[in-house]
């Protein structure tokens, strides 16, 4: 009996030793896993810091363009001549509005129906909005006609589909004969044949 009790009483101490030894063990592991979480938090807080460059490079819009010189378009519409474009520069942009831009200067001849050449137009900028079929033009805009009828103004819009010409900028016309001047605004058909003066 001696025996055993004093054999229960060393089994209870080897297993009181090994829990607490055990116990040491895991507070020291705790302690070590801890501090490792803490300084790899700190490594994923500072690695995800960026500059505002880093972040606007990454999330601005990118917009898509193409150049080409010495250029020569041709516009149709129900597959027929309509205008006849050239220029030394084109910057087609592909953005919210696919458009055409030419910044060193533009000519462009107009065709009737039976695709002779009524009129022509030279201006120093010119941009052409594909899915309008509008061109802005400006600085210098000149329209003459093959009876040497002639439109000049700082700025002028040509509508392809209904083949006028308009702006709310004064403007000057010249035929054979006479001249007229108005202050705000014309409309005109594309061969000059009508011209409606606003003011």
């Amino acid at each position: 009996k001696k025996i055993c009790s004093g054999s229960r009483w060393a089994f209870r101490l080897v297993i009181s030793g090994l829990l607490k030894e055990s116990m040491i063990n895991f507070s020291l592991y705790r302690k070590l896993i801890y501090t490792a979480a803490f300084f790899t938090g700190c490594c994923f807080v500072c690695s995800c810091e960026n500059d505002t460059k880093t972040i606007k490079e990454l999330t601005e819009k990118v917009v898509m363009k193409e150049e080409a010189i010495n250029i020569e378009s041709m516009l149709s519409q129900e597959g027929k001549l309509r205008a006849k474009l050239k220029a030394p520069l084109m910057v087609r942009v592909f953005g919210d509005t696919v458009y055409a831009e030419f910044p060193k200067s533009l000519h462009c001849d107009f065709y009737n129906e039976t695709t002779a050449i009524e009129s022509w137009l030279d201006c120093k900028y010119g941009k052409y909005f594909e899915t309008l079929g509008k061109v802005y033009l400006r600085d210098s805009v000149v329209v003459i006609t093959m009876k040497g009828d002639t439109l000049k103004s700082p700025d002028l819009w040509w509508d392809q589909n209904t083949k006028m010409f308009y702006t709310d900028k004064y403007a000057t016309y010249h035929a054979p004969g006479k001249q007229v001047s108005g202050t705000i605004g014309l409309e005109a058909t594309q061969d000059l044949s009508s011209i409606i003066f606003k003011h």
